[in-house]
């Protein structure tokens, strides 16, 4: 596809949202586009035109759109209710599920969002430690939350380890609670981390920070500070979890922090997120064993609602058949060995950053990148060129990261080799870069 066609009710609906939305969006992707449907791999627009996805819904369609699997297991609870704010059976065997497969989960309390987990885990770690400070990596994502938006994407990155908030609205008070360091410096941590000792409640990394994976030693060197200070240590796995391997980041790299936050593939395109870890640190949840002062309550109108949790189920159950991780890893390095060749052969200067199964380009002359201030050398030029190049020709993916499917087959993955091609000789022959 190399033209758009826009119909007038999708060219209407555009008008709409931008008169009732802010900014006409949900706040999520671009404005110009608005999906009707998805079915494996591939999104239609209102317009009809189709894209082979790697949005994904930023990530948790793993196996595809409308999986049968996941489709009947809804389809099978919605006349049986969708939430009671109660127990149900499905969700005390997604919990059971997800125990018996990520390492550091004793015991499980489900929340409705990546933000809601990550914000409890955090406070989990205060209420544990009874100390206030927190540890982030700069560029790390947590979340929407105050604590989260620290240092998220700072366009003038400040001193270490002193936060900087990312968003207005935020009390300039959190930033005092806040403490930061490159990703992927470990002797920058360990300075940090026993400097403020006596602080520090808790240290939260994405153990794959984006898409910059962690250089050997560097998880399991804050494995070993934070353990020797008594300190929590969080890995978010809202994006890592079952994704690189069935037991997350921590099963893929072999280091168990003490806890975890999950989300995404855990609701199978559900609401639906989950804090996991050691039963001493989740007793906080529990006010018979912890008692008035050491009690976290943790409510949520959709937490564990049962059709997420069945849709949750279902995936899991796909992803631990045979050969699930096999395809979804063989897919994204097929894809990511086309971006390589395109690069490469059009002579386009760029690294291309991340795991099979997700990905993405970043346009630098730079031998590597390690952390966030790294990232700051891409080209954001040339990345908004390729991506409304590769738009144009049929791939819809966000700006900075592609979502690999088990559902993504030989004819997805042709034509996102071409369009990969195409996009950088067009770029080349433009003199853009």
């Amino acid at each position: 596809m190399t033209d758009r066609t826009l119909t007038e009710e999708e060219s209407a609906l555009i008008l709409e949202a931008r008169r009732v939305l802010p900014a006409g969006s949900f706040g999520n992707i671009a404005t110009d586009i608005v999906i009707r449907e998805g079915r494996g791999g591939r999104v239609r627009d209102v317009s009809g035109n189709e894209y082979v996805d790697y949005l994904l819904g930023s990530g948790p369609m793993i196996l595809g759109h409308a999986h049968p699997a996941v489709t009947e297991a809804v389809l099978a609870q919605l006349p049986r209710g969708t939430t009671f704010f109660a127990n149900n059976e499905h969700g005390i065997r997604l919990a059971a599920e997800i125990v018996a497969a990520v390492p550091c989960a004793e015991q499980v309390r489900f929340a409705s969002s990546g933000t809601e987990a990550d914000l409890y885990a955090m406070r989990l770690a205060r209420a544990f430690r009874k100390r206030d400070k927190i540890l982030k990596f700069e560029g790390g994502y947590h979340g929407m939350s105050d604590y989260g938006l620290m240092s998220l994407w700072p366009a003038r990155p400040g001193n270490f380890p002193q936060a900087q908030p990312d968003s207005a609205g935020i009390p300039r008070s959190t930033a005092d609670e806040v403490l930061v360091c490159p990703f992927n410096d470990l002797e920058t941590a360990r300075q940090v981390i026993h400097t403020h000792r006596e602080e520090l409640a808790g240290v939260i990394v994405e153990p794959m920070q984006r898409l910059i994976p962690p250089l050997p030693g560097f998880l399991e060197g804050l494995r070993e500070i934070t353990a020797a200070c008594g300190i929590v240590l969080i890995f978010d796995e809202v994006v890592t979890g079952f994704r690189l391997a069935y037991g997350g980041a921590q099963a893929y790299y072999g280091v168990t922090p003490d806890l975890c936050t999950l989300g995404k593939i855990i609701g199978g395109g559900f609401p639906l997120s989950a804090i996991a870890g050691r039963a001493e640190i989740m007793a906080h949840f529990d006010r018979a064993i912890v008692g008035e002062e050491g009690f976290l309550p943790a409510i949520g109108t959709l937490s564990g609602n049962p059709v997420a949790a069945v849709a949750g189920l279902a995936t899991l159950e796909v992803l631990r058949g045979p050969g699930a991780y096999e395809r979804l890893f063989g897919n994204g390095r097929a894809i990511r060995d086309g971006l390589e060749r395109s690069l490469k052969s059009s002579g386009l200067p760029g690294i291309v950053l991340g795991e099979p199964p997700m990905f993405d380009v970043l346009f630098t002359d730079a031998p590597r990148v390690v952390d966030y201030r790294g990232t700051l050398g891409g080209d954001k030029r040339m990345s908004q060129r390729f991506n409304q190049l590769l738009r144009e020709r049929g791939i819809f993916k966000s700006e900075g990261k592609l979502y690999v499917a088990i559902a993504h087959d030989d004819r997805d993955i042709r034509q996102t080799i071409e369009a990969f091609d195409e996009a950088a000789a067009r770029m080349a022959g433009d003199g853009v870069g």
